[in-house]
Formats: structure tokens, sequence, C-alpha cells
């Protein structure tokens, strides 16, 4: 009988594995031509395509953090919908609330969110602060994954709050290579072993 339990309790974290790791197939060029063609160019602003063109080329199919510096904005901004004055913190979450869920369905999720406390304490040859408020570290899936909530009608739906919300960021992709947290591999794998011993325990009583 404990074999059922135990068989049970990897089939469901073979089945999290294969969602939380995805395919890892890289992106072809073909699949990046279509994104820039289709989606990038209607967001604009200031960054250059070519920087994001040649992270998307180097794709190794495999997970990524974004690294997040936010600067939220302090004073009322014009809400699009109503055109009442609302916070732009309101706006900031508008556009951050929806895109969290969409990255926790693609097997991504926040590594750490934390506020500043206090002023830039060691910094040469940088521009002077702007004032962040905020830092996140975001996990991605895939970069095949990143592309595809950018050309989610949601993310057109919830962009224009973001520029309201958040006057100043600046992000780029890292890989982990050491860390001492615990994520999501180790400690779903804890809690299925957990119940399943648990279930055991209970059906020898």
């Amino acid at each position: 009988m404990v074999w059922w339990i135990w068989g049970s309790a990897l089939a469901l974290y073979l089945l999290f594995r294969l969602w939380y790791d995805g395919l890892r197939r890289p992106l072809a060029k073909a699949e990046i031509d279509t994104f820039f063609a289709e989606v990038h160019s209607k967001y604009g602003g200031s960054n250059d395509p070519a920087v994001l063109r040649q992270f998307l080329e180097a794709d190794d199919g495999k997970e990524f953090v974004m690294l997040n510096l936010v600067k939220i904005e302090d004073g009322m901004v014009n809400d699009p919908d109503t055109g009442e004055q609302v916070p732009g913190r309101t706006m900031m979450r508008r556009y951050s609330d929806p895109f969290v869920r969409a990255l926790l369905g693609r097997g991504g999720h926040p590594v750490m969110v934390g506020r500043k406390v206090g002023p830039y304490v060691d910094a040469w040859n940088v521009e002077a602060d702007p004032g962040w408020s905020i830092f996140a570290l975001m996990r991605y899936r895939s970069r095949r994954d990143l592309i595809a909530m950018v050309a989610d009608p949601l993310f057109a739906k919830v962009h224009p709050y973001k520029l309201l919300g958040i006057p100043t960021t600046f992000s780029f992709p890292t890989q982990r290579e050491v860390s001492v947290y615990i994520g999501p591999r180790v400690w779903v794998a804890l809690v299925l072993a957990l119940g399943a011993a648990l279930v055991q325990l209970a059906l020898r009583a």
C-alpha cells in the first residue's frame, strides 16, 4: 500500500517540475523576428531593440532572474479610465498585480522584493540616485515566456498604468550562481514528502 502513496507524491512532483522548468527549448530566429515585427514596435520607448534582440538570440532555454529597480510615482496622476486624480502607487499596482499573476501562471514568481531604506552608500561613475522606491528580483521560466507575456493582450491593456505609476525604472536579466535560499524545487519536494509521510502514518494508525 505504501508504494501508491509515495508514487503519487513522485508523480505530482514530476508534474510540478514539468510546469516549473518547462521544455527548455531555445527561441528560434523566426519567433524572435515575429516578436519584433508584431509586438515590440508597439511599445517604443528609449530602449535599444538591438540589446533585447541580442539577449533573445543568445537564449539557452533556461530560467533567468530579472533585476528591477523601480521609482514609484509619489504624487497624483490622471486615471486614464476615469480622468480622476489617483495616487501614482495605485497605477503601479494596477500594472504589477496582473503582471505578477500572469508571471505565476507561466512558472515565474518573485524571488525577493524590498523597499529602499537609504541613499547610495557605495557608488561611482553612475548617475545620481533618481529616488528608487523598491527593488524586485523576478524569476522567469524562460526567455520564451518573457516575450509571450509581452505579446499577451493583457500587457497592452495594463502598460499605460505602468507608465503612470513608474516614472523611472531599469531592469536587466541575471542567472543565479550562488544562492542560500531554498527555491520551489526543494520546498515543494519537502512538502510532498511530508504529506506522503503523514498519509502513510494515518493509514497505519
